[in-house]
Parts: C-alpha cells; sequence; structure tokens
C-alpha cells in the first residue's frame, strides 16, 4: 500500500477524512515500523484523531497533535513535533489537515519539505455532501485548497458515504461521479474508500478498494 513517506489528508467538513487518516496509519503500522500519525486540523474541534490516542498507544504509532486538543481551549497551535515527519527519514507519516481552504494555511509554512519528499497529497470528498455534490464543486474545493496551502494535490480518494447506513450500492452509485470529478481535476483516482463489512459486495467492481473500520477503539480489531 505504500506510495510514499508522507501522506497528506485534506477536505471539507464532513468528508470523512479524520476517520480514513486514521484507518491510514493503521493499515501503514503493518508494513513499517516508525509510524506517525499528525493532527493539524485546525478548523473542527469535535472529531480529531487525538480520540483515537489509546488505539495508537496500542499499536505504537506515534501521535502529533496540538497541547490543547480535547481540552476545553480550542487554540489554532501547531504542535512543535511536526518537523519530527520531515526529519525522521525511516519514518512514514499521515497528516490530518482541515477541514477546507481556510484549514489548509495551517499547512503552509510546511510547502517547501512537503514538496521536496515528494509527499502523497490526497483530496477526499463526500459525494452525499452539499460542498461536493458536483465534480465541479469537487474542482474548486481542490483549488481553493491548493491556493491556501501552496501545495498541489497529487490524488483524489472518493469517500462517498451516508454514515452507518451506507450500503454497497451507496458506494458504487458514486463511481461514476468519482470518475467525473478525477476527469475535471486532471488527477488520479487514488482510492475509493468503503466500510470493511461492505468490500464483499464491491470487491472486483471497483478498483482501489481501501477498507475502513469505524473508529470505534474498544471495538476495534487488528
Amino acid at each position: 500500500m505504500i506510495q510514499s513517506k508522507i501522506t497528506l489528508l485534506m477536505g471539507h467538513y464532513g468528508s470523512g477524512k479524520t476517520n480514513l487518516a486514521v484507518n491510514y496509519a493503521v493499515r501503514l503500522k503493518t508494513e513499517a515500523r516508525k509510524v506517525f500519525i499528525a493532527d493539524l486540523d485546525m478548523v473542527n474541534p469535535f472529531f480529531r484523531t487525538t480520540d483515537s490516542t489509546a488505539l495508537f498507544t496500542r499499536l505504537d504509532i506515534e501521535l502529533i497533535a496540538s497541547p490543547f486538543a480535547n481540552s476545553n481551549l480550542e487554540a489554532c497551535v501547531l504542535p512543535g513535533e511536526v518537523m519530527a515527519i520531515f526529519d525522521n527519514p525511516s519514518a512514514y507519516s499521515v497528516i490530518d489537515v482541515g477541514g477546507d481552504n481556510a484549514g489548509a494555511f495551517a499547512i503552509g509554512q510546511f510547502a517547501q519539505q512537503i514538496i521536496a519528499q515528494g509527499a502523497e497529497v490526497l483530496l477526499v470528498y463526500n459525494y452525499y455532501r452539499p460542498l461536493s455534490r458536483t465534480a465541479v464543486s469537487v474542482r474548486r474545493m481542490k483549488e481553493e485548497i491548493e491556493s491556501a496551502s501552496h501545495v498541489r494535490f497529487t490524488g483524489l480518494v472518493n469517500n462517498s458515504n451516508i454514515g452507518a447506513e451506507t450500503t454497497a450500492e451507496d458506494v458504487l452509485r458514486s463511481v461514476p461521479y468519482a470518475g467525473e470529478a478525477a476527469e475535471l481535476c486532471a488527477l488520479p483516482l487514488s482510492m475509493t474508500s468503503a466500510r470493511t463489512d461492505l468490500l464483499p459486495g464491491l470487491t472486483g467492481k471497483i478498483p482501489d478498494l481501501f477498507g475502513l473500520n469505524i473508529i470505534e477503539v474498544d471495538k476495534w480489531r487488528i
């Protein structure tokens, strides 16, 4: 699965990128000895990678997050440990950047390092969310985030779902739209994600499937 030493996941609020980031880091840990996950979501304080701290501790995944994460104080402060992502040549890293072009400003100061290290920069979108309902809106989101972050996307992630009610048919319904968005954005569709229990009904019908567990730390099975 490993494509790059550094993978950034960016997208609008409600795209599901945080759940994807956690799953991606867990999958990376099966292939790499040292894995970082960085929570740089300066926009959404309600659903964060830090919610899975116990899971990361158990799997020996190093979490980098604001010192104010999961506290009563929400401050837009970047953790100083972020530089470890770029300074450790043996580590693999997943960076959760939120939640739109405003949140992408947080990553702009690291643009040169991201570009120099050939990071994979993925735009995560959900067909069933209002802000990414059309291919044109996905391209608009792409352009706004690129302008704010000074980093170019390298691929798209079709993370189309309607939460716990999602069926295999819902995922399949998003496939033509995903192709249209990829063509309009002039980017490859790097993966389509779906809950692991839906994979039997999707395998062979959608390329580059990525199975997701829902973040319920006490129930997670590795």
